[in-house]
């Protein structure tokens, strides 16, 4: 028995990548992965399922949480991976990379969903707070079932493109966000110190973040404007400095790098560094109101960041441009797959090259078009049967055109444009809506109903693709690894429904009379889809000139190699959100240079990389708890004569210093691995 035991550890002391894993294969080169095709091993038992489901509705609420409080939706991947490592260490589990990759599988459905809904849904809700006398009806269903469906097609289109993608272009498409966990996956025997500094880190981003924005010890804003001269700034001359203090986005910045970061924030810059203070003394509102008078928040939020919108619409249409030939590729190689498919009987195919049967996924095409007609006929959107027939075709069409273009742009940079891809959607379903008479409130709802589908398809498409490669690095069973991810996709839809229905009760978006803007969910996403939607289905004008600047601004980013969707993003998102992206970037950087030892160097980056994942799981997690204190009307804030002191403001300061020390000096005393 004990010389078993130590075959076992020995062997998984031994596992590595073959040294083909991330290189283009030579002629007559074939990928062997750690697992062999030829044999079995334990991949799906109650120790898989049970983590991988814990995993999806943590992190559908830390994620659901982060996107729409802060506009930031981070892949949850990664943390999952080091989650998965570290129990199956602790736990002893023999040969734990074949569960730990199941487990990563079907957690990682949390972030996809997550975005899904989040980018398109909320603005049922903004456009509600915007409009109070017009009766829109949002409820739990229309939530649950646009995500869960969304979610099912993209998995469903998926599947035929999992060889092309994975093994077919093998090494031509570097896979970051894969890469990165199966390293983590790989490297399991390290996973007990791991989830030790995991928790550790959540630990301390989740009471930073508590004792912020739950007891208000200090405030959650450092701007310019809470001194006399930095308000007088803002006033006359519409400049104006202000970042948001939690360790969520310094978590996400870390966890960003320095590059994407500083592309973020130039678009930030831009708008209001340079745009707003322009507009200030010279610009004049269509009502004939001089924007001096106006606050740059104000001159923001009506017409700069209407630019942002038309500059990641742009980038959507960009991506789809240039995912043309892809698409073609992709296609040729189903046909081919499925006609050789046919001909070699099901049991003599590798396990690690089997996938769900194309008859089942026919059948599950089919069950999800009567689901989603029943929904559109009778599910409160009372469509007719030619809007039904229509609103199924755009769902289809656009989700089957789009799916390559997600996974492409995850395999390729690891960031899926799901946003631009979403808006252009909105954009063309609402002209075709509105031909078939749906328009007004009920063509709002339903247009935004279709996008929600459509967007949670692409984003599964592109999370899911990430999860078949590193299952195809490993060597896992990626039939197995299909038919649990609807089953992680069921549960994070029940979730995220759950949670985007408490946090826009107990927050708001910031136009209800009387909201604070300051506590208001950002959202940016659907803030975009709000303001797309409802001029075009209620007649209003439409600032077609301010899109198209935008639209030609990403046009000449693209053409001088600058990737248009984060600088758009960057002019959309408010600039208290987007600098603290730069200061985690810059972290990231610092640490991972001051060594000329690049394995410390690389260490050290790991490290940071590990606990910047735990402040922001640490504190979206409390968020939703402040939420949920929120919404059950807890009081629990200091007082307002204190929130108003100097002290209040200068402690935020001092805290935020001290969380972004705790990061630095912690990723430092990391050396060689």
């Amino acid at each position: 028995m004990e010389e078993t035991e130590k075959k076992v550890e020995n062997l998984q002391e031994d596992i590595k990548l073959p040294d083909n894993a991330y290189r283009e294969l030579n002629e007559g080169e074939h990928y062997k992965p750690i697992l062999l095709g030829d044999k079995k091993y334990p991949e799906l038992n109650a120790w898989t399922i049970v983590w991988g489901l814990i995993m999806a509705i943590i992190f559908s609420a830390a994620t659901a949480y982060a996107g729409l409080r802060f506009g930031q939706v981070f892949e949850a991947a990664i943390p999952i991976s080091i989650i998965a490592v570290g129990a199956s260490v602790i736990a002893k589990r023999k040969s734990a990379i074949s569960e730990n990759v199941l487990i990563q599988s079907i957690g990682a459905s949390s972030g996809v969903v997550v975005a899904g809904a989040i980018f398109t849904l909320p603005a049922i809700y903004i456009i509600q707070e915007k409009n109070p006398g017009i009766a829109i009806n949002v409820n739990f269903m229309q939530i649950f079932l646009a995500s869960v469906i969304g979610g099912f097609l993209g998995i469903l289109f998926l599947i035929p493109f999992r060889k092309y993608f994975v093994s077919d272009m093998h090494g031509k498409y570097p896979f970051p966000e894969a890469t990165a966990s199966t390293e983590i996956l790989v490297s399991g025997a390290k996973g007990g110190n791991q989830l030790k500094l995991l928790l550790i880190s959540g630990l301390v981003g989740g009471l930073y973040d508590f004792f912020m924005t739950t007891f208000r010890f200090w405030s959650e804003n450092i701007s310019t404007r809470m001194t006399g001269w930095g308000e007088r700034l803002a006033t006359d001359h519409k400049f104006v400095f202000n970042m948001s203090g939690t360790g969520i986005l310094l978590g996400t910045g870390y966890l960003i790098g320095l590059k994407y970061a500083a592309i973020i924030c130039a678009g930030s810059f831009l708008s209001w560094w340079v745009i707003v203070p322009l507009l200030g003394p010279y610009g004049v509102t269509e009502t004939g109101v001089l924007m001096n008078t106006l606050d740059p928040q104000a001159i923001f939020s009506g017409y700069v960041r209407m630019i942002g919108i038309g500059g990641i619409a742009m980038a959507g249409i960009l991506g789809v441009i240039k995912s043309a030939g892809v698409i073609k590729t992709s296609l040729s190689t189903i046909f081919k797959s499925n006609k050789n498919a046919a001909d070699t009987p099901q049991q003599q195919v590798l396990r690690t090259q089997r996938d769900i049967s194309m008859k089942i996924i026919l059948f599950g095409f089919l069950g999800l078009a009567i689901i989603m007609a029943i929904f559109f006929a009778v599910g409160g959107l009372h469509m007719n049967f030619a809007q039904v027939i229509v609103g199924l075709l755009i769902v289809f069409i656009f989700a089957f055109l789009f799916t390559t273009v997600a996974a492409t742009a995850i395999a390729t940079v690891g960031s899926n444009p799901v946003s631009g891809m979403t808006m252009m959607t909105l954009i063309l379903s609402s002209f075709i809506l509105a031909a078939v008479g749906l328009n007004g409130t009920t063509g709002m709802v339903t247009a935004l109903i279709v996008g929600g589908i459509v967007c949670s398809a692409l984003a599964m498409a592109g999370g899911f693709v990430t999860d078949l490669k590193i299952g195809y690095w490993i060597g896992t069973s990626p039939f197995k690894q299909e038919a649990f991810k609807f089953v992680g996709t069921l549960v994070s839809a029940l979730t995220v429904g759950g949670v985007i229905l408490i946090l826009s009760k107990a927050y708001g978006y910031g136009y209800a009379p009387g909201a604070n803007p300051d506590d208001a969910l950002v959202a940016p996403q659907a803030n975009a889809m709000a303001s797309i939607v409802q001029p075009l289905m209620s007649g209003e004008g439409t600032p077609w000139i301010l899109y198209i600047v935008g639209a030609v601004l990403a046009l000449i980013l693209d053409m001088i190699g600058i990737p248009a969707l984060a600088f758009s993003l960057g002019m959309f998102i408010p600039l208290a959100l987007n600098i603290p992206l730069l200061a985690g970037g810059a972290i990231a950087w610092f640490v991972s240079s001051r060594s000329k030892d690049e394995e410390v160097n690389k260490a050290r980056k790991n490290k940071g990389t590990l606990l910047a994942s735990g402040l922001l799981a640490g504190a979206a997690i409390m968020g939703v708890v402040s939420a949920i204190l929120k919404f059950a009307e807890v009081k629990i804030a200091m007082p307002e004569s204190y929130t108003n002191s100097a002290f209040y403001n200068i402690l935020a300061i001092v805290m935020y210093v001290a969380l972004c020390a705790y990061l630095i000096l912690h990723s430092l005393k990391s050396e060689k691995e």
